[in-house]
């Protein structure tokens, strides 16, 4: 038996922005990553609407429980009808935990800027303490509205395309081999990995008008994994990431190809996914040899490393830290719903390959 459950109104489009003004929002605070303090996108914004803003533009990389809480502060303090999240991952991870730790009921819109994350139609938030991620799982995280406008991404830098891109990609694959997959879920990812493997190439390359589309599979794929789960790829990058600092996405992609290999139970499952985007093998074991080949090669288009030495983390620094790091990976939630119940010989072993 399948659950199905949407909460998130979705509005996509060119100029999709523009909706957030018939929401009817009186007292707005919007929680933006600090690029948009400069751009005329607030502006816009609070043209829209009409209401009364404040601003919350402190967002950093990898946002800390400290920095959610001195957010949650000035939501309780400004008293909004609506806040806005404005960004990547970590501006609407950060807004999500302030209004969730604030106790108030308080409508929450999220804007992504980035197409990657998903997170403006999931239930997941990442919040750092102590070099640990930590995610946060809860429908009350789930956005009220998620507005997708394409004209916010005509100006990406290529390595965020690449970064965000691949994390697309990865919630596809692991979503669609999770054990809470269903059907529903599956074809949204098989959907949403089938774009994002497409398109991703010429978005890199500079091409503007797949961008919509690519945004598009970034909430596609958001929506499947919130439903299914996601695997160890995304415990590991968590776990990597709270010690590093690499970004997401990056670290997925270093991850993922050694993650398949890892999960090759899962064979099925996966030959499954990579027919359905068109990848080929007329037995399984050819299939997911074809599918892993290509996230090999969408890596080396994106420019993406292939190792963590290559993103900048000496081999000697895992292994310093390689115990902690295998011990957050599989504490990790996302671990609960991967299709091979992970061991830490596994663990240990995807380290020593991608190192």
């Amino acid at each position: 038996m399948e659950t199905f459950s949407l909460k998130t109104k979705v509005i996509s489009g060119p100029g999709a922005i523009e909706a957030l003004g018939r929401l009817g929002c009186r007292r707005v605070l919007l929680v933006a990553d600090p690029y948009f303090q400069k751009t005329d996108v607030p502006d816009k914004l609070v043209s829209a609407t009409g209401a009364d803003f404040a601003f919350f533009y402190e967002v950093k990389p990898d946002p800390t429980v400290e920095l959610a809480a001195k957010g949650t502060a000035l939501v309780q303090d400004f008293k909004p009808d609506t806040v806005v999240a404005l960004g990547g991952g970590s501006a609407m991870d950060c807004a999500k935990a302030m209004v969730y730790f604030s106790g108030q009921t308080i409508r929450f819109v999220a804007i992504p800027s980035t197409s990657g994350s998903g997170s403006e139609v999931t239930d997941f938030a990442i919040l750092t303490h102590d070099g640990v991620k930590h995610p946060l799982v809860d429908e009350a995280l789930t956005p009220d509205v998620a507005i997708l406008d394409g004209n916010l991404l005509n100006a990406l830098p290529k390595t965020l395309i690449a970064d965000a891109g691949y994390d697309i990609v990865a919630h596809a694959v692991e979503s669609f081999v999770a054990t809470g997959a269903g059907a529903i879920s599956r074809s949204l990812a098989k959907d949403a990995f089938s774009c994002a493997f497409t398109m991703l190439p010429a978005s890199f390359a500079g091409q503007t008008s797949v961008r919509q589309s690519v945004h598009n599979a970034a909430t596609m794929a958001g929506i499947a994994f919130s439903q299914s789960g996601l695997g160890l790829c995304h415990a590991l990058s968590h776990a990597l990431g709270g010690q590093f600092h690499v970004p997401h996405g990056r670290l997925n992609a270093i991850l993922l190809p050694a993650v398949v290999e890892a999960n090759c139970a899962a064979n099925a499952q996966y030959a499954e996914l990579a027919r359905g985007a068109g990848l080929g093998g007329s037995v399984d074991t050819l299939a997911v040899r074809n599918l892993r080949n290509a996230l090999l090669q969408l890596r080396k288009e994106l420019r993406l490393p292939q190792t963590l030495s290559q993103a900048g983390i000496e081999p000697r620094q895992v292994q310093e830290k390689a115990d902690t790091i295998v011990k957050a990976a599989l504490e990790d939630p996302c671990c609960a719903t991967n299709p091979v119940r992970p061991t830490a010989p596994t663990v240990q072993k995807i380290l020593r390959q991608v190192m």
